[in-house]
This record gives C-alpha cells, sequence and structure tokens, in this order.
C-alpha cells in the first residue's frame, strides 16, 4: 500500500499543480477579457453604468470559477499527497474561506442570496402591447 501511495505521488503533484495553474489562467484571462470589453463598451458605446455592471459581472464569473477549480486543486493535494490531520484541517479553513468568497461573488453578481429564486425582468424599457 505505501507503495501504491509513493508511485502515485510522481503523477498526482503535478496533476495538482496543472489544475491550480488553470485556476490562475482562467482568472487571468477572465480580468483580461472582461477589462478590455469593457474598455470598449464603456468608451465607445454604452453608458458607464451598463458597461460597469456588465465588468463586475463578468469578473465575477471568472473569478468564482477559478475559485472552484483552486478548491479542487487543493482537495486533490490534500487527500492523495498528504490526508493528514493538519492537513486537512487547513484545507477545509481554505474551503471555508473560498466558500464564502463565492458566495460573496454570486451575491453581487446576481443581486440575490443563493436560496432565493431568481427574479423576473422587470420589462422597463419595453413598449406596452
Amino acid at each position: 500500500m505505501v507503495a501504491l501511495i509513493e508511485a502515485s505521488r510522481g503523477w498526482i503533484e503535478p496533476i495538482s499543480l496543472l489544475v491550480e495553474l488553470l485556476a490562475v489562467v482562467i482568472i487571468v484571462v477572465a480580468v483580461v477579457v472582461a477589462s478590455v470589453n469593457y474598455l470598449l463598451e464603456g468608451a465607445l458605446r454604452e453608458p458607464f453604468g451598463e458597461a460597469y455592471d456588465r465588468y463586475k459581472v463578468r469578473l465575477g464569473r471568472g473569478l468564482l470559477l477559478g475559485l472552484e477549480i483552486l478548491i479542487a486543486g487543493d482537495v486533490i493535494r490534500t487527500v492523495a499527497l498528504e490526508p493528514t490531520l493538519a492537513n486537512a484541517s487547513v484545507l477545509a479553513l481554505l474551503v471555508v474561506i473560498r466558500t464564502f468568497l463565492s458566495w460573496s461573488l454570486l451575491l453581487e453578481i446576481e443581486a440575490r442570496w443563493p436560496w432565493q429564486p431568481k427574479r423576473e425582468p422587470t420589462g422597463q424599457g419595453r413598449a406596452k402591447a
């Protein structure tokens, strides 16, 4: 059993690093794409408020996805490589912090708690038939 664990370390550690690198790339790409779109929309076409709201949503979605993938990388590393009580405690704390951040971002993006129903569009600005 110990030999199997040691053999698996050789490929699990690089995989967990790749997962974490993927999360960082997603966050960086989301920031760059959202910022470029914001500059183009805000400076050229859209009113500032609308462009800013879309910018926050795009940034938030990229951060949410990146946080979820970072959690996956931490779980892989802790469970597969170093399953000690201390590491599991650190993992639990990281998951709690990242979950709080995810909920905060979701609240900012959707303007509602995750357990609340989605709001219907108000229909403002549409002509009534």
